[in-house]
């Protein structure tokens, strides 16, 4: 019996190998202060580095179409019945209808009640800037967004990068497979290697992060100095404070009362993607990982791969909110305040138009630029008062979008009955890591052979 004991000894010997991506992390804290530094100290060298923060995200969004299309032909494709899929996406986008209302509502009580943009005086140079975002939201239409979502052809969803696209020809694939029955596991098992292949050339893209968020925030830092902080402080804090009351007040009791997850564990799980998009001002560079660790805490794969690509542009709470208070913000700063119904029919439009506007940076300012143009065109010039402060805004966007989309994958699997609860009691109390390295679970079982056993069965 004693002898029983030496085979256990050296498996206690293997965890201990260090987790070098918490040095990683470490040092993207210390390329963000480096960046920091940089921009006040030599703001034009600051600017100059923008490129290094503009390819790493380059780089993860090439990641995106691949990973969304695996995922979701891996989950869709293995699933028994295809009803099951059309009711986590029926679900998933009324609980995004009704947070997007919720949200828009938020930012307009508090927006009336600071009433931002008294005292700020527009320039020319100002209204410049407010025609070129609205030259680049360009003409909002619901139609042509609609229309959007269908590829050129079958692969050009890929080499485009569109979210909505990728997702639609992923759902396709996956309901053929579905069909195909037995004879789809050859394919589903090549594509679960193709998914290992993109996660781990993900978690290799990964360790360029420190590069990507010195030269993001430096770029920032070093274009907008210190004086647009101080005149338009007022709307930046009154906006991080409604996201916060957002996110601590509205989501997190819904994740407790529905799924028993604590708001802060929650949080405190998805850390290091918060400090990703912290870095980077993007929520869309976390969205990879946001994949992977929803499946890691205890969501079925058919919910995280449907629910989390299609909240990156309909669940968009942190935009609604940015859109709200901004809207209300320019039409006092440039003395034309709105009426009641004119906030309501604006702010529906914004809405609708928002929808497709990922967590790229920049697009919210873009959105609230040609949704003026169109309902409220003397407005526009307005937003060039906004332009300093928007880069700091789209942090605080890009996080509460990630977080609203964290939340509503755990509920809508919870809803649906796709929700391991004691797995994510045991992820969110530190006994089941997240494997850094491949993105993935080696141990989970995969589609492939979930098919094989379930043909046998039958």
């Amino acid at each position: 019996m004693p002898m029983s004991a030496s085979p256990v000894e050296p498996q206690a010997a293997t965890p201990e190998r260090p987790d070098r991506t918490r040095y990683l992390y470490l040092a993207v804290i210390v390329a963000v202060l480096a960046g920091i530094a940089v921009g006040f100290v030599a703001p034009d060298l600051g600017t100059a580095l923008k490129p290094l923060g503009t390819a790493f995200v380059a780089l993860i969004k090439m990641m995106i179409s691949p990973i969304i299309f695996c995922t979701i032909v891996l989950g869709v494709g293995s699933v028994a019945k295809a009803a099951s899929v059309g009711k986590v996406g029926g679900l998933a986008l009324v609980y995004f209808l009704v947070m997007s209302t919720v949200a828009l509502a938020i930012g307009l009580l508090v927006g009336n009640l600071i009433d931002p943009g008294q005292g700020l005086q527009l320039t020319d140079e100002l209204r410049k800037a407010a025609e070129a975002q609205a030259a680049t939201g360009g003409e909002s239409d619901t139609t042509e967004f609609l229309l959007g979502i269908i590829p050129t052809t079958l692969v050009s969803a890929f080499t485009e990068g569109q979210v909505l696209q990728t997702l639609l020809v992923a759902l396709l694939a996956g309901f053929a497979l579905q069909a195909m029955g037995p004879k789809a596991a050859p394919i589903l098992a090549g594509i679960e290697h193709i998914q290992r292949l993109v996660f781990r050339i993900l978690a290799m893209i990964m360790w360029a992060a420190p590069v990507g968020a010195f030269g993001a925030m430096a770029a920032v830092v070093g274009a907008t100095g210190m004086d647009a902080l101080k005149s338009l402080g007022l709307i930046m804090l009154g906006f991080y404070a409604t996201c916060l009351v957002f996110v601590f007040v509205v989501l997190g009791p819904m994740l407790w009362s529905v799924a028993r997850i604590n708001m802060l564990a929650l949080l405190n799980y998805l850390r290091r993607e918060f400090l990703l998009i912290l870095s980077t001002s993007s929520s869309e560079s976390a969205l990879p990982r946001l994949i992977a660790k929803m499946e890691h805490l205890g969501v079925s794969r058919p919910v995280a791969g449907i629910t989390v690509p299609t909240g990156y542009s309909f669940n968009l709470d942190g935009t609604a909110i940015y859109l709200t208070m901004a809207t209300l913000f320019v039409a006092r700063a440039t003395g034309a305040p709105l009426s009641i119904g004119e906030q309501f029919a604006l702010l529906a439009f914004m809405m609708i138009a928002s929808k497709g506007a990922a967590g790229v940076t920049g697009a919210g300012l873009a959105t609230l630029a040609s949704g003026l143009q169109s309902h409220r065109p003397e407005l526009v010039d307005g937003v060039g008062l906004i332009v300093g402060i928007d880069r700091f805004m789209s942090e605080a966007r890009a996080l509460t979008n990630f977080a609203g989309n964290a939340v509503a994958t755990v509920l809508v699997a919870t809803w649906t009955g796709e929700f391991d609860r004691e797995r994510a009691e045991a992820v969110l109390a530190g006994h089941d890591p997240f494997d850094e390295t491949t993105l993935l679970d080696d141990d989970a079982p995969t589609p492939a052979k979930e098919r094989e056993e379930a043909a046998l069965q039958s």
